[in-house]
Parts: structure tokens; sequence; C-alpha cells
């Protein structure tokens, strides 16, 4: 009888503290598993560490150059380039790009990999850019941060100046005298300009197309507007003055170039407004 009455006490021992435990919840068990991010934008790259959720990124694309530490994690190329192979090596939990530059194919891949895709849709506006922020942090749960990103956006479009006349801006994508492009419609760099108060010194096409001296002297530019890398890579080669038709031109009589960073006055991310202000500023002291 005492062995069987000591049985008991025991058993009830153990259903006593079992009773006292709370299944673990999968869900919350998810949420605390650290996401591994891959960012295949740098406009996205740049919009996370904006939003201080930068701690989860494990790889990023070639055109995530800023903040400088973006440059230390690693580096899987261009997004039109890249194999769901090299994505994988990451083990990355997350994928996050914009749906006009993903690869169906390559996103299928990651996918039957277990691996979340998350694409966002963009155009190339400010209205468009303080959206992708909302979007990427209400994803990452950082909507207090994105809205003082906005905010800040919001106050530098205001602090632009009212130019007195709208100057002609030539952009010329180069990569040396071998690659020398200039912006139509529809396009970032046309947008910039428009926004910064000038006007796109080329139109009546879309994208870009290749620089001829006869358009650009039909243009007659009041500036050349270059990413600052364009501008290097023709340092060796007689600078901006030596490309095509420029000489003949307002631009080329005053050497009036600016050239900005790529991805700064491109990106349409967190500095597109500083990006308007610092465009909008050099157009201001034009003749």
């Amino acid at each position: 009888m005492k062995q069987l009455i000591v049985l008991l006490l025991a058993a009830f021992a153990v259903v006593s503290c079992n009773s006292g435990k709370t299944e673990a919840d999968p869900a919350k068990e998810e949420q605390k598993e650290a996401r591994r991010i891959v960012s295949l934008s740098g406009t996205i790259t740049e919009i996370l560490y904006a939003l201080e959720a930068e701690q989860e990124i494990v790889a990023v694309d070639v055109t995530s150059t800023y903040p400088k530490a973006a440059e230390s994690l690693t580096n899987l190329g261009h997004i039109r380039a890249i194999s769901a192979e090299n994505v994988l090596s990451t083990k990355p939990t997350h994928v996050l790009a914009f749906e006009d530059e993903m690869d169906p194919a390559i996103k299928e891949q990651l996918e039957k990999a277990k691996v979340e895709v998350i694409l966002f849709k963009r155009e190339y506006t400010v209205k468009s850019a303080k959206e992708v922020i909302g979007a990427i942090a209400a994803w990452a749960g950082k909507k207090e941060a994105a809205e003082k990103l906005v905010k800040q956006i919001d106050n530098d479009i205001a602090s632009l100046k009212k130019l007195s006349k709208k100057p002609k801006v030539l952009f010329v994508y180069a990569r040396g005298t071998g690659t020398l492009m200039v912006a139509g419609d529809n396009t970032q760099l046309s947008e910039m300009i428009t926004l910064a108060g000038g006007q796109n010194a080329t139109g009546g096409f879309e994208d870009f197309k290749p620089l001829t001296a006869e358009a650009v002297i039909a243009a007659n530019p009041d500036v050349i507007l270059m990413f600052d890398s364009g501008k290097a890579s023709l340092s060796s080669e007689g600078g901006v003055l030596a490309v095509p038709g420029v000489k003949s031109t307002t631009a080329g009589k005053n050497n009036a170039v600016i050239a900005m960073d790529g991805h700064y006055l491109s990106g349409f991310g967190p500095r597109v407004g500083k990006a308007l202000v610092e465009l909008n500023t050099e157009l201001s002291k034009l003749p």
C-alpha cells in the first residue's frame, strides 16, 4: 500500500508540473528566428539602412553602394545576371527586389527552395518613392521610422527654389567614349530634371538612345548632367568637352557640367529630396 501511495504522489507531481507549462506557439517561434535578407536593389538596401533594419541583411546586389557599410556585405552582382544558386549560397530566408527587375524563373527557383520573395512596385516619382518606403517599412515593422523619412522628403521638396527660367539639361550616360547615351522621356533622369526646375533637352523618344553629335547640337543644352563615374570615365579621353557636338552647345561654351553620384541622382530612395535640392541649387547657378 505504501508503495502505491508513493507512486500516486509521484504521478500527481508530474501532472502538476506539466499543467504549468504552455505549449510553444509556432508563430511566435518563427518570429523570434532572425531573418536573413538578401536585397537585390541599391534603393531597397538604402531604405533598410535608413529604417535601421540593416542587421538582418546578409547579401546585396552591385548597386547597393550606399551607405558605405553596405559594401562590406556579400555582393551577388547585378540582379540581371545573378543565379538562384548564387543567392541560395547565402542561406536567405527572404529576398527583396523590385518586380520590374526580378527574373520570374529565378523567383520560382527561390520559392521552391522555401525562400520568401517579396517584390515591390515602383515608378520613378517622388510619390512612388514614398510609397516604396512605406511598403518596406510595413513589412519590416518600422512604420514610425518611415514617417520620419517621408517627412524629410516633403521638407526637402518644399525648400526647392523656383527658377526664373527652365534651363535645358542634357543627361549623358557615359562609360568612356565607347558608350555614350542620352536620356529620353519617362526616365528617372528626365523626372529628376523636371522636378528640379529644368527641362530635358532631349525628348520625343522613350528610355535611352545613343548620343550623336547632330542630336546634341540640335538640343543645344544649357548644361550637361552626368553621373560622376561617367564623367570620370572620360577624364583620360579629353573630358566632357570632347564628347561629339558638346563644344558647339551653350553648355560646352560655358563648360557647364553637373556631376552627381549615380545612385543618389537616380535611385528614388530616401535621399531623393536631398538629390533634388542639390540639382536645383546647381541649376540656379546657371547664367
